[in-house]
């Protein structure tokens, strides 16, 4: 796309888009932060205002605000595409994954994302307008429960304060055929209980629960762990259930271990669904655990855990290792409806 292509975009939603395109190749981080930090920096100005700092010539003054984002601005204030733009989506757009195209145009939503009220990188608000950027129906944010300290989890106050902003944002949005839903990454604690006060977790829509702690623990204790956390009337999914990790600058992590077949027939009995983890550093659960959960009979669904925006797009890996899987489309719970999401997460 040569630079003297006229664009769409003006100036933040330009540099909302080099972001969200960097955040879902994995680029580093500090590369994305210059973008959005530079749109955060002009979003308040008047258009006469940045008009003035175009003319002037003084975009660098403004904080946030650098020589490469000040171009970007400069460019779609004119009306051009940005160079740096056009080069991404040139590198980095159309889909991630060659295959599940039709099981990804099938997904309503995603029920695991997190926000900066935790351990991810962007406000919730600006989850919420790129889920519905990408077409979807609904996005559960999940955020940290209060153990996993490392990721600042919500207490039950700081929950409670996430869910008047929640509500805050979708009467903002005033519908318009997308809701953020209420939710939580909860943590499996070592007997098996969930890391939130049950009063709370019924405040929620969805629920996903997830072991973050003691990930080596001995076989036979940790499927008690898992298994007795199903049992919880207010658990909907179990997330990333062997906690691996096989690449990303985090390192790797071998999967816990412990007996699937147990766990995953106390999901079928608990109408609990099994987490397709869609981040490529996860690929959780592995080939034959998903293959076994699926003869078991269990329900799934394909998420992203997303920590920023453009990461919400990883749902085409799920998608793709769940159509190699053979998987139902109808027994994946984000191709339902909100209304039969809620009625199953809440029956």
């Amino acid at each position: 796309m040569p630079e003297e292509s006229r664009s769409e975009l003006g100036p933040v939603a330009a540099l909302r888009r080099i972001a969200f395109l960097l955040e879902r190749a994995r680029e580093d981080t500090y590369k994305v932060k210059a973008y959005r930090a530079a749109a955060a920096a002009i979003l308040p100005l008047a258009p006469s205002e940045l008009a003035r700092h175009l003319d002037e010539e003084t975009l660098t003054a403004l904080p946030g605000v650098g020589r490469s984002t000040a171009a970007v601005i400069a460019a779609a204030a004119q009306g051009r595409v940005p160079e740096r733009l056009a080069e991404l989506e040139e590198r980095y757009a159309g889909p991630l994954a060659t295959g599940g195209r039709e099981l990804r145009e099938a997904l309503r939503g995603d029920l695991h994302s997190h926000s900066d009220w935790s351990d991810g990188g962007s406000p919730l608000e600006e989850m919420a307008f790129t889920a519905m950027e990408l077409g979807h129906e609904y996005l559960v944010l999940t955020d940290h429960s209060p153990r996993l300290k490392v990721a600042h989890g919500l207490s039950a106050g700081r929950l409670a304060r996430q869910l008047d902003v929640i509500d805050a944002v979708n009467t903002h949005l005033g519908g318009g055929g997308f809701t953020l839903l209420k939710g939580i990454e909860v943590d499996i604690l070592d007997d098996g209980s969930l890391d939130q006060t049950d009063e709370m977790l019924a405040r929620l829509d969805v629920r996903v629960a997830s072991v973050h702690s003691k990930l080596a623990m001995d076989a036979d204790a940790m499927t008690r762990r898992m298994v007795a956390a199903t049992t919880h009337p207010l658990m909907n999914v179990l997330g990333h259930c062997t906690g691996r990790l096989v690449t990303g600058n985090r390192g790797v992590r071998a999967q816990s271990q412990f007996d699937a077949r147990a766990v995953f027939e106390a999901c079928l009995a608990g109408d609990v669904a099994v987490e397709i983890n869609s981040r490529p550093e996860r690929r959780d659960p592995p080939t034959a655990l998903l293959e076994l959960a699926r003869d078991v009979g269990c329900l799934f669904s394909i998420d992203s855990d997303a920590h920023a925006p453009g990461q919400l797009d990883m749902l085409d890996y799920g998608c793709e290792r769940a159509e190699a899987a053979g998987i139902d489309p109808d027994r994946i719970v984000n191709t339902w409806s909100q209304d039969r999401l809620l009625a199953w997460a809440n029956q």
